[in-house]
């Protein structure tokens, strides 16, 4: 029997699912449409479409982990999990430092410093960008390295003292979380960085503006808001993505509570799908191609009437 826990946690992250997917999917489609008719997409462009890209795979693997889990235990075998858990890695990786990659992009483009290392730098945003994400590829690496090992241990590949064998699962232990948390830490703290100093120059603008006599309502200010509300909703909905994920872990292994299994999935599934929704918003181009497919559906639908 399925318990009501379990339907109300089923339309929770449906929902998140569906919505995330078109979503991700209308950011990929219209920047694709904007790239095949003006030959050419700006780097912001090419980070939101990839983003949206690798945000679907990872909305279809949260959801066929949460639907094996839930409600077909007998899929969840050792392979299935080792082939889900590594194409998520990568998923979440990248995932994780577009999201990044678009901070510091957004935090060199509209910020406005003196500094000549900062005015350097805004010069080569994009290829600052660029390194930050070639840079990253360490880290993937190294998680990939340690999973293929624990992986070997995992299917028997290993065979020999037993002592050695628990102090290397120990050792492997040790280094895949610490790898996990430096993926984590390391993104989050740079998007911290670049939301603090993104607030500093918004501060500056406005003190600056009011001792000019003039209004905070000028273009700037509106581009420095909407930035800073793009980067702080990805900051919220990574925590809890990341509290999540930790809890997730936690649970399965010690307390085998379906109820924080739960809860942890509806809010593992809220980060990739929502934050695309408020993407959509703060952007201008994909606001208005927004408004323009509501209109257009709007008229559809009182054509079939």
């Amino acid at each position: 029997m399925i318990s009501l826990l379990q339907k109300i946690s089923s339309v929770l992250v449906m929902t998140e699912f569906v919505l995330g997917n078109f979503a991700n999917s209308f950011i990929a489609l219209v920047n694709c449409s904007d790239w095949v008719k003006r030959q050419k997409l700006s780097c912001a462009d090419r980070i939101l479409t990839a983003l949206a890209v690798s945000r679907i795979s990872l909305l279809w693997l949260i959801v066929l982990s949460w639907y094996a889990i839930m409600f077909n235990p007998a899929f969840w075998i050792k392979e299935v999990r080792i082939i889900v858990y590594t194409v998520w890695i990568v998923s979440q990786h990248f995932c994780l430092w577009l999201a990044t990659s678009l901070s510091i992009l957004y935090f060199l483009k509209i910020a406005n410093f003196s500094c000549l290392l900062f005015l350097h730098l805004k010069r080569k945003a994009e290829r600052v960008v660029i390194i930050i994400l070639l840079g990253n590829l360490f880290i993937l690496i190294s998680h990939l390295s340690v999973l293929s090992i624990e992986t070997k241990m995992q299917l028997n590949e290993y065979e020999g003292n037993i002592t050695w064998e628990s102090s290397m699962r120990d050792i492997l232990y040790l280094a895949s979380m610490t790898i996990f948390t430096l993926a984590n830490i390391i993104p989050f703290a740079m998007s911290l960085t670049a939301l603090l100093l993104l607030i500093f120059s918004l501060w500056k603008h406005l003190k600056k503006m009011k001792l000019s006599g003039k209004g905070s309502q000028d273009p700037s200010t509106k581009v420095h808001v909407r930035a800073l509300q793009t980067v702080t909703s990805f900051l919220l909905l990574f925590v809890l993505s990341f509290l999540a994920q930790i809890m997730s872990t936690w649970s399965s292994k010690t307390l085998q509570n379906d109820l924080i299994l739960m809860l942890c999935e509806v809010l593992r599934i809220l980060h990739p799908s929502t934050h695309s929704l408020i993407l959509i918003w703060e952007n201008k181009k994909l606001r208005l191609a927004f408004l323009s497919f509501l209109w257009q559906l709007r008229c559809w639908l009182n054509e079939r009437k």
